[in-house]
């Protein structure tokens, strides 16, 4: 399986809110107290939008999002510009 998006976790920012986990539960992964588990997370295809809206509902940046494909990328912003 081929993975384009990419989210980079930077747990030392992490403060618990949890807003990644209510935008996509199946894709964020938390520990007991709400914190994201540390390591990346590779993001099919099917689910880059909810990951997408999951790593920039963090207040603290604690999510990156890393893309490999421009294609992906374009679709990406042309949702937020749309509102997406």
């Amino acid at each position: 399986m081929e993975y384009r998006m990419r989210i980079i976790v930077h747990t030392a920012k992490c403060q618990g809110h949890a807003r990644c986990w209510a935008q996509a539960p199946e894709i964020f992964n938390l520990d007991d107290e709400g914190y994201i588990l540390p390591g990346a997370i590779d993001v099919e295809e099917k689910d880059e939008l909810f990951a997408s809206r999951g790593a920039r509902s963090c207040p603290e940046r604690a999510l990156e999002i890393d893309c490999t494909s421009d294609a992906l990328l374009d679709r990406l912003l042309f949702n937020q510009h749309c509102g997406g």
